[in-house]
């Protein structure tokens, strides 16, 4: 048994950042990790692979050069699910690589196998050759969710997948059903359309993405339809079956069944805590796994803190790495100031979208007096270049103070445009810093000049600042 200033239960982006934050300030610090491979959901099932799939898929289909090649453009007509994995397994080898180093220059000990609670300090880690005990001062629930499987959906694996099952498949579908119009499962059914493959969207809500620009989910869900995604809003999946030819018969609740070689259950996530006995640190989980939390990320028991997406919304790799880091400094006195109000979101999907700040929705629900400014890709040097004509920056901005308010952007680079405006918007800036600044020719950093003088020209007269 050892004693730690620091234990971290899951090595994903929270883990990582809570135990090496701990270490920087001489905390002797454990990480547990009851898989064989570091890096959590994000490095070996969701955030790397998912986006590394995306890569390869635009490279092999050709999309961003067919305005200029043309709609048929397509560098290989066929592709194997090999040459689909061989960039993902590349760049997850060297991420868990860098992780596994990462830990070792802290000096953190790595712990292989399953924990779970004795009490509030004391900590059970099981492995394949026995278990030993480990207390703690302090300890970070970082174990993150799992797919969301129902008992009434016949998975197996190969012809019924949840979200982390594409990867794993032998082949490549030739169909495809997603269950599920969230963040996944949009992703997921652009970019499979993407290769060719005919893919069914089923969603509840009457448009995708209901939390983002309206305008731009319009924009993202008309240019799915042209790679050859099916859109059911409104639509209820009431029952799914195995077909004797190992088909899929997906009956629905208002429309007529489909019938699909793969389906991919898109529906929610749970937090994976079954396996820590909560109950022995006095804690409770909610019904789908998940702890609460207060502003520091500590949990009902003071010293027991929790992040990344085992907490919940907002679950993107990039607050999670934040909310782990700023744990291990509330622990230990550290000061440190983790600004909620304008994160970044970026949705990885074929044309990608991100956003900060406001929306057009809640500036008029709060009665705000806004203003827009719009810059279309094909406006800008870059754009044409890249050979994306399709994509827009949205900046929304206060008409009395011209503050810069929101920030969305749909097309290929929008999750880096993103920060120059939520840079901007840090400080408080106005829509005048874009108008006054100089840009690299040709960039898409130009969409903020463009936008900007875009949003300046539709205000009544004179619109110049005062001197």
């Amino acid at each position: 048994m050892a004693h730690y200033d620091l234990l971290v239960i899951g090595t994903g982006p929270a883990g990582q950042k809570a135990a090496v934050q701990a270490s920087k300030l001489g905390k002797k610090v454990g990480i547990i990790e009851r898989k064989e491979v570091v890096g959590g959901v994000c490095i070996n099932t969701g955030t790397i692979p998912s986006k590394a799939l995306r890569e390869a898929v635009l490279f092999f289909s050709g999309i961003p050069q067919r305005s200029i090649y043309g709609a048929p453009y397509r560098p290989k007509t066929s592709v194997t699910i090999e040459e689909l994995a061989l960039h993902s397994n590349y760049v997850i080898k060297n991420e868990i690589r860098i992780v596994q180093d990462q830990m070792a220059r802290n000096r953190i000990d790595m712990i292989s196998g399953s924990a779970s609670f004795i009490d509030p300090h004391r900590i059970r880690i099981q492995h394949p050759n026995g278990s030993i005990e480990h207390t703690a001062d302090f300890i970070v629930i970082a174990v993150g969710t799992e797919p969301c499987r129902p008992p009434d959906v016949p998975f197996d694996d190969t012809s019924v997948i949840d979200t982390d099952g594409l990867l794993t498949l032998k082949f490549i579908p030739s169909s495809m059903v997603i269950v599920g119009g969230g963040v996944i499962g949009t992703e997921y059914a652009s970019i499979l359309a993407a290769i060719g493959i005919p893919v069914t969207l089923i969603d509840k809500r009457p448009r995708l993405l209901e939390f983002a620009d309206a305008e731009l989910i319009g924009m993202l869900q008309q240019q799915m339809k042209e790679l050859g995604v099916t859109l059911y809003h409104e639509e209820e999946v009431v029952a799914i079956k195995k077909e004797p030819d190992n088909s899929i018969n997906v009956s629905l609740r208002h429309a007529a069944p489909i019938r699909t070689s793969t389906l991919m259950y898109a529906i929610g996530r749970v937090g994976a805590t079954k396996t820590l006995h909560l109950e022995a640190a006095g804690l409770k989980p909610d019904t789908r796994g998940r702890l609460s939390v207060n502003e520091h990320f500590q949990t009902s028991v003071p010293h027991i803190y929790a992040a990344g997406d085992v907490i919940g919304f907002p679950a993107l790799a990039s607050t999670s790495m934040q909310q782990g880091r700023h744990a291990s400094c509330h622990a230990f006195n550290h000061p440190d100031r983790t600004d909620t109000s304008l994160l970044p979101y970026g949705i990885y999907s074929i044309p990608q979208i991100s956003m900060v700040g406001a929306s057009e929705e809640e500036l008029s629900q709060a009665e705000v007096p806004y203003a827009v400014g719009i810059a279309r890709y094909r406006e800008i040097a870059r754009g044409l270049l890249m050979g994306d004509e399709s994509g827009m920056l949205k900046l929304l901005f206060h008409r009395q103070t011209r503050e810069v308010l929101g920030v969305h952007a749909i097309g290929e680079g929008a999750t880096e445009l993103i920060h120059i405006g939520q840079t901007v918007m840090a400080y408080h800036g106005t829509i005048d810093y874009f108008i006054d600044t100089v840009f690299n020719y040709p960039t898409l950093a130009e969409c903020y000049k463009v936008a900007a003088l875009d949003g300046v020209n539709r205000l009544p007269r004179p619109w110049l600042p005062h001197l």
